[in-house]
């Protein structure tokens, strides 16, 4: 299978607060300099950033899709909480007909950031993560000679049909957002991709196995299946200098009870993981200090593992410990000043390197 390569706006072009036609041109260089896809962070907000532009993501890959001819486009990752899954069925569906068969569904069960200051309650996020899963699924092969059903605790469907059909055949792809034991096996049961973040090669391999064996129960063919992972690339001449100032915020990413348990690595007693995950929002800036503090307990040689700091030779470096852990669609997220001149050196020295290996 070809090694992918696709361009994010993340947590990364929020911290550097560009606007939405900043965004676009970025997306155009992409899609002319050897990029596969161009992802789109869906949320409501970024705590840790006020002067970050956080647009809505499916507008976003809309307008991205109407100056742009071959990249693939996706939401990395939209969280099957704030919308309904009739709305991320038919959103999908949407962008993938405008955009001439180039759309993908990425969906998480989400995030407290990006409900509870609007009144939405996060509780039983899996559970509702798999029904949403279910929904959606049916509802992509719905139409109104074959209206569909569905019964379950948090949603339901009577009847129901979309009326627009997608180009891509026999549905947009469902890239699964999944880290933990129910998720990644939700993954395995309904994904036609995963999208990790913040793993080390170490980790990604470990899942990416957990992933292998539930389709293998399950008897999914996932010959196809795109291994994505999303990865952070700083472009620099000074490389340690560089991963002196951003290794704080890598560990953060990292930190995560699965990345301590495969590197044997002791978790902060004093500090609530999963108080973190469901509760951090706008006004509870405490629990992200929290989170600083309990990540400086990952070593510097494993979380350097999980970036590529420095030259284009040195990002390669990078990619190519993810390759050997089974990546096969990189998701960049880039670092530092000068986005522009990031994607371009990404597009016109790194990707080349690998299409020249796999003729």
């Amino acid at each position: 299978m070809k090694i992918k390569f696709g361009l994010t706006f993340g947590l990364n072009v929020a911290r550097l607060g560009l606007d939405e036609t900043q965004v676009i041109t970025a997306a155009q260089i992409a899609d002319r300099t050897n990029f596969d896809s161009v992802w789109a962070m869906d949320h409501t907000n970024v705590p840790q950033w006020k002067n970050a532009v956080v647009n809505d993501a499916w507008l976003m890959l809309a307008a991205i899709g109407a100056v742009t001819e071959k990249v693939e486009l996706g939401t990395c990752v939209t969280d099957a909480i704030r919308r309904h899954p009739s709305t991320i069925a038919l959103s999908t569906v949407t962008l993938d007909r405008i955009t001439k068969g180039r759309g993908i569904l990425g969906i998480g069960a989400g995030e407290a950031q990006n409900v509870v200051d609007f009144g939405i309650e996060f509780s039983k996020p899996v559970t509702k993560f798999k029904e949403q899963l279910e929904v959606i699924e049916k509802l992509f092969d719905s139409s109104p000679d074959n209206r569909v059903n569905y019964e379950g605790k948090y949603y339901n469907l009577v009847d129901a049909c979309l009326q627009a059909k997608p180009v891509r055949k026999p549905r947009p792809p469902v890239y699964i957002a999944a880290g933990a034991p129910k998720t990644l096996e939700l993954c395995a049961t309904y994904g036609d991709g995963w999208i990790p973040i913040g793993y080390t090669p170490a980790l990604f391999e470990n899942h990416a196995n957990v992933i292998r064996d539930h389709a293998k129960r399950l008897g999914r063919d996932i010959s196809n299946f795109e291994f994505a992972n999303d990865v952070d690339v700083y472009f620099t001449e000074d490389g340690e200098t560089a991963w002196e100032k951003m290794k704080g915020a890598v560990k953060v990413s990292l930190y995560k009870p699965e990345l301590l348990k495969v590197h044997n690595i002791q978790q902060d007693s004093e500090f609530d993981f999963r108080r973190y995950f469901t509760e951090y929002a706008m006004n509870k800036p405490e629990l992200m200090e929290q989170m600083k503090k309990a990540s400086t307990q990952i070593p510097d040689d494993v979380a350097r593992t999980a970036i590529g700091v420095g030259s284009p030779d040195d990002v390669i470096e990078m990619l190519e410990r993810f390759i050997k852990a089974g990546t096969n669609h990189f998701i960049i997220r880039f670092w530092g000043a000068g986005l522009y001149q990031n994607v371009e050196t990404f597009g016109n020295k790194v990707v080349p390197y690998f299409d020249n290996l796999q003729k």
